[in-house]
């Protein structure tokens, strides 16, 4: 079992077909939907596709419990191991040690915050290629703060990723109207009868491209 054949086989190959090559380097993503639909869940996957290249990745989280960060990843790799022989344990050691976790408490949240600990990672000499930011709540957070986000993507040469509860389904519903222009890729997840669909709203200067793409239902990996 090597890391380019897991890389080849990761869900988010699927993605990347089905939008044009997916996020690109320096851009900035949101995957929105309502709560318990899978966000968490498709940050991690494309969390572990960076580690799958064997780049360097940091995942922000708000939960201070890291544990739960892990069991995702550990959870998302056991999956798309399994697709594969050889030993994964090995693997999974390999790839991980090239993630970082960052705790942040609500209570002290600030976006400014987040990106200086980013470029404090850089300048100490730790390359960051993917940023995955679970959970970024519109009601608090500033036109400048989205900006100083997409700043750094694009100067880092960082693919960053991140989520957002919504109730809606559309663009407008779902990013609001100032802050639309910072995101290169918009992905919303919405109940469509027993499934999750994975639904593309914005990619580059298109909008509603048809994805074809759903979450599967017992390891809420993406798939067709």
């Amino acid at each position: 079992m090597v890391k380019q054949d897991l890389y080849n086989k990761s869900p988010v190959r699927l993605f990347d077909a089905a939008t044009e090559g997916g996020l690109k380097e320096g851009g900035l993503g949101l995957v929105t939907s309502k709560k318990g639909l899978g966000k968490t869940s498709v940050l991690v996957q494309f969390g572990m596709d960076t580690l799958l290249k064997d780049e360097q990745l940091v995942h922000v989280t708000f939960d201070l419990h890291s544990s739960n960060v892990i069991s995702w990843y550990d959870g998302i790799f056991a999956e798309i191991a399994k697709k594969s022989a050889g030993n994964s344990a090995e693997l999974k050691t390999d790839v991980v040690s090239k993630r970082t976790i960052l705790n942040f408490s609500l209570d002290n949240f600030s976006v400014t915050k987040v990106v200086n600990t980013l470029k404090a990672l850089s300048a100490a000499g730790i390359a960051v290629k993917g940023v995955v930011m679970d959970g970024i709540d519109f009601t608090k957070v500033s036109e400048d703060d989205v900006k100083a986000v997409a700043d750094y993507a694009q100067s880092e040469k960082v693919t960053v990723w991140t989520s957002a509860t919504s109730e809606g389904a559309k663009l407008a519903d779902v990013v609001p109207a100032n802050l639309e222009k910072y995101f290169d890729v918009v992905v919303n997840l919405a109940q469509t009868g027993s499934n999750v669909a994975v639904d593309v709203l914005k990619l580059g200067d298109k909008k509603d491209v048809e994805s074809g793409l759903k979450l599967d239902s017992k390891t809420l990996l993406i798939s067709k």
